[in-house]
């Protein structure tokens, strides 16, 4: 008798190593696939949660105590400047009246229905 196993003995050796390298690959992908989806779950809950952006928007000066113009709470030139807050209508209106620049991007006051700023 032969110490050596047989050929069938091995082909069904090597059919259970692969089984078990398929299950432990297949149960690596599925961890992958529950992280990504714990992800995509979290960035979804974090958009519902945002608040909703402002309608309006007032950029203050570097001292942030003089008030530099006005924008629509969108404006793209407004969130390059880092300086804007927001600010209520009547904030924006009233800004306006007492000479505040209106953004030139954005047109707040074209936006509120008042004449141009001069």
């Amino acid at each position: 008798m032969s110490d050596r196993p047989s050929r069938l003995e091995l082909l069904r050796f090597a059919r259970r190593v692969v089984v078990q390298q398929a299950t432990a690959a297949v149960r690596q992908l599925d961890g992958w696939i529950a992280d990504e989806e714990r992800r995509e779950a979290e960035r979804r809950r974090g958009e519902e949660m945002r608040p909703a952006p402002p309608e309006w928007l007032i950029q203050h000066g570097l001292n942030r105590s003089n008030v530099d113009g006005v924008h629509v709470g969108d404006c793209w030139a407004a969130a390059k400047s880092g300086r804007c807050r927001p600010a209520s209508r009547e904030q924006v209106v009233e800004a306006l009246r007492h000479g505040v620049v209106a953004c030139v991007h954005c047109r707040p006051d074209t936006a509120l229905g008042l004449l141009d700023n001069p």
